[in-house]
């Protein structure tokens, strides 16, 4: 839970109600700021230690409709249960150790978990702290092991050169490749650098839509069908290197289908965005994209 996206901050009633609740990473001393950019992206509810929550959506008002936000926010997010719930109570207990030195244990933490289901999957956690790049491998990975088709959903899209080639690839090798982004974005200088990159990506041949309506916080990946990636982390220099982020991998026709169903109902509201279309910009449009490509590392 991000305490800086209210004011005044949440930390306060949420200990006024009971709740025991910490800062991740406190950066207000001077000789702490180097580490401002390294927060945890993570998004995580866990009950009783047997099932949890995860994927796009924050704890805030834009993503209730009855709270008729003035910016809503769609997104998609995950139930789960079985073995791989205790891999996502590692995750939240070892963040909560590094910020109160109490370690979390015992059967009320850690239960024993049956299998359920027939999906196979297994959490990745990924951070600044490990040297393993575990979720950028994991998408070159699946990026560079898919063989018909590939489809991105993700609320901000600026990728680094090595997903860019990986993306190229795999249209090279017949696959195919749909990126969905959003038309309205929360971030307007995320936007103009995502639109600097996209000629990268669609002179290649990938398919690039955006989504219309309200801003659109999906984060999911598709791979023939049967792979499904889902969680905290947007395709970004950010959640790739900076952020502690948690995704699930999922390996499953059934889910794959499910989700594949709600990504073509996204698509069906979508434009595509061409590459003649997108060459087409004004020229200060143009010096404005390539000035917020500048910042691509911090965005």
């Amino acid at each position: 839970v991000g305490a800086r996206y209210s004011f005044p901050t949440v930390l306060r009633p949420l200990k006024k109600h009971g709740v025991r609740a910490a800062r991740f990473n406190r950066t207000v001393l001077p000789w702490r700021w180097t580490y401002a950019n390294l927060r945890s992206h993570r998004k995580l509810l866990i009950i009783d230690g047997q099932r949890a929550f995860t994927g796009g959506l924050n704890i805030r008002d834009g993503h209730l409709v009855d709270a008729r936000p003035r910016r809503p926010i769609v997104d998609l997010h995950f139930e789960v249960e079985g073995p791989v719930v205790e891999q996502m109570v590692v995750a939240f207990a070892e963040d909560w150790h590094f910020v109160t030195h109490e370690r979390l244990d015992g059967d009320g933490w850690f239960p024993v978990l049956p299998p359920c289901g027939g999906t196979f999957a297994r959490a990745i956690i990924d951070g600044p702290d490990d040297d393993l790049d575990k979720l950028r491998w994991t998408v070159l990975g699946a990026l560079a092991c898919a063989k018909r088709e590939v489809v991105i959903v993700t609320p901000y899209f600026l990728p680094e050169a090595d997903l860019l080639a990986a993306l190229s690839l795999a249209v090279l090798r017949g696959v195919q490749v749909t990126v969905l982004i959003p038309e309205h974005n929360n971030q307007w200088l995320v936007k103009w650098a995502c639109d600097a990159l996209l000629p990268q990506v669609l002179e290649w041949g990938v398919r690039v839509f955006r989504v219309g309506g309200a801003f659109d916080h999906t984060k999911v990946m598709l791979v023939d069908a049967h792979w499904v990636l889902f969680g905290s982390a947007n395709l970004d220099p950010r959640s790739l290197r900076l952020n502690f982020e948690l995704n699930l991998e999922a390996y499953s026709e059934e889910l794959a289908r499910d989700v594949g169903e709600l990504v073509a109902e996204k698509r069906g509201r979508s434009l595509e965005v061409t590459l003649r279309e997108h060459e087409a910009r004004s020229i200060f449009r143009r010096l404005r994209d390539g000035f917020a490509r500048l910042f691509v590392p911090y965005l």
